[in-house]
């Protein structure tokens, strides 16, 4: 296939020799005479394993070529790919100038020529690029619609200096970003020779995993220098303590956790990250990351509150007391905090949790919650359908699958704020529905 790339610097010159290097007939296109000279030439303009002799043999073989007159690239094109640079703007917001900058061009010249065209985003941007920016540039500068002789992707890179060969054709997925029922299949076939699963998403999905996915990088930085930091102050080899802890596939090093909804609880984690702040504490180790983590969870369980408060005051239900479904324990749950603020607040509030029975709970469980919500007997309601009468308002936390079927039957006009992501509660079609973060 016959592709143009944008920004010949880090991610457009491995983009270059490795999409030849799969047989493609790329043109290199930059604003830099000197990148331009040197990719001609067959020398990389970076300094990574093995592009170097990618590049070359991709120039000997006729399947690269360089070039700064953007309409020739684009008349020779059936493909265009965008990687130019995106840093940071003064505010911290990323800077999209370039961007701007070349999609205007290419858009322009795609105005001048009568065959259909198509764009990729492989440069890392915000979510609502797509729709709210590039899209419309593109379609005033072409004078053509997405879907009439014009075509636009997100592609983003999951590349890492020093490796980024290797992460080109062994990648742990593609991801395009398309358009509502288009499912990307000339892009499909530029990536055909690379087997990894491919998939394909909403714009504003595809913009947003690469988004995460170096922020999470950065967490994960921050949380191991950090942690190592508080316990080499202690005398421990935290090379060591981390060799261990990323044995733990199931929990650790794994999808456990990464499931965006509400705020975490329970006698383990509240207590042993405050335990751990007091680690660094005794020793003046700083913890401004991990300072930040239980704050943080309260942030979430405040998001919570407002969503309720934004809707006046009703009678509201709220499903889910313990700190997890099919638990009794109350200790530092969350939904035991919200309860608390909305009780202050004047709410009626009614609950229902199937595993919380008030004879049952014993020692410092029993304690916690007759300290910090008293009379909570007079709150708890006997079924799903007890709850719902006469609420306005139900929050649903957990419940356990026979209690769902129970709740989504009673449901019947109210507003449902969805703490946890219940598919069924997002189709009910006689609720107003409210997520947390979806």
């Amino acid at each position: 296939m016959r592709l143009s790339i944008f920004g010949i610097g880090y991610v457009g010159a491995v983009s270059c020799g490795c999409l030849a290097s799969l047989g493609h007939d790329v043109i290199g296109v930059d604003v830099s005479p000197q990148k331009v000279d040197m990719l001609a030439r067959g020398i990389s303009p970076i300094v990574e394993a093995d592009i170097g002799e990618l590049i070359a043999e991709a120039v000997r073989a006729g399947l690269l070529t360089a070039t700064s007159d953007v309409a020739a690239a684009v008349a020779n094109s059936d493909v265009s790919f965008v990687s130019v640079g995106t840093p940071s703007a003064p505010d911290g917001s990323v800077s999209l100038h370039a961007v701007d900058e070349v999609i205007a061009s290419i858009g322009r010249a795609i105005a001048g020529k009568t065959t259909p065209h198509i764009v990729v985003m492989r440069s890392t941007v915000p979510p609502g690029t797509a729709e709210n920016r590039v899209i419309p540039i593109l379609e005033q500068s072409s004078g053509r619609k997405i879907g009439a002789g014009l075509a636009y992707y997100s592609n983003p890179e999951f590349l890492r200096e020093g490796s980024a060969v290797r992460d080109f054709r062994m990648p742990p997925f593609t991801l395009l970003g398309s358009a509502e029922g288009d499912d990307a299949a000339v892009v499909r076939e530029i990536y055909a020779g690379i087997e990894a699963p491919l998939h394909v998403v909403a714009y504003n999905v595809a913009e947003s995993a690469k988004h995460i996915s170096n922020v999470f990088h950065a967490v994960k930085l921050a949380f191991a220098n950090e942690a190592g930091a508080v316990l080499a102050a202690q005398g421990v080899d935290a090379r060591e303590v981390f060799r261990v802890f990323c044995e733990d596939r199931i929990l650790n090093i794994s999808p456990a956790y990464l499931r965006p909804g509400f705020a975490f609880g329970g006698s383990c984690l509240p207590k042993d990250v405050r335990s751990f702040l007091a680690l660094g504490r005794q020793q003046d180790v700083a913890t401004p990351f991990l300072g930040h983590v239980l704050p943080g969870n309260m942030a979430v369980i405040d998001r919570a509150f407002a969503a309720v408060t934004a809707l006046g005051r009703k009678r509201v239900a709220m499903f889910g007391l313990a700190f997890k479904q099919g638990t009794d324990d109350l200790r530092e749950s969350p939904y035991v905090i919200l309860a608390e603020k909305l009780i202050g607040r004047g709410y009626d509030l009614v609950i229902f949790d199937r595993s919380v029975n008030m004879a049952g709970l014993l020692g410092a469980n029993r304690a916690y919650i007759e300290r910090e919500i008293p009379h909570i007997e007079r709150l708890l309601a006997s079924s799903p359908a007890a709850a719902l009468e006469g609420t306005e308002i139900v929050i649903v936390g957990h419940a356990n699958r026979d209690d769902r079927a129970a709740l989504l039957a009673g449901l019947d006009g109210q507003t449902v704020i969805d703490l946890s992501g219940m598919a069924d509660l997002q189709a009910h079609p006689r609720i107003t529905y409210q997520g947390l973060c979806w």
